[in-house]
């Protein structure tokens, strides 16, 4: 994978935990501002690349889906399944890179669906399974290892169709 292509997962990435609510906008712009130093550059990418921490807030939610329209990228609206399902992938990468422990990952996957995402479903179940650990005869290391399979499975999952990309109302 190319630098180009990893800037634009992961700006893509924090583009949908950003329109799911689990991130602020300035890490929308940090985003930004590495994808134009591995090489991509458009004239909307640079506007929001500029945004300040103070800006962020409120210029992210207008320029962040024409920044990602010219990289053919994919704006989720807020709520929507394809960018709960994107959000989750985006957690599950970040839990393989080490930036989440397994189980602070299921905690913010069943904090936010609960068992109502059938993509994540068993991430929620596993969160549970944290739960009552020392009732049962699984370890900590035997969930961990299950919950890793899940974000890996997440991670090789195909993207799915988006949805319209206009910007929220």
């Amino acid at each position: 994978m190319t630098s180009t292509e990893a800037a634009a997962i992961a700006l893509q990435d924090q583009a949908a935990l950003w329109s799911m609510g689990e991130i602020r906008a300035s890490a929308v712009v940090n985003a930004a501002c590495d994808a134009l130093v591995a090489g991509l550059d458009t004239p909307a990418l640079r506007i929001l690349a500029a945004c300040t921490r103070a800006e962020a807030d409120y210029d992210v939610p207008g320029l962040l889906p024409a920044a990602l329209a010219e990289l053919g990228l994919t704006f989720y609206p807020a709520a929507s399944k394809v960018g709960q399902e994107a959000a989750a992938r985006a957690l599950a990468r970040r839990m393989l890179a080490g930036e989440l422990t397994p189980r602070e990952f299921t905690v913010r996957i069943h904090q936010r669906h609960g068992h109502e995402l059938p993509l994540t479903e068993r991430l929620a179940e596993l969160d549970d399974e944290y739960d009552i650990l020392e009732y049962g005869d699984r370890t900590v290391d035997q969930v961990d290892a299950e919950v890793t399979a899940e974000a890996r499975r997440l991670t090789a999952h195909p993207a799915v169709p988006a949805e319209p990309t206009d910007s929220p109302s």
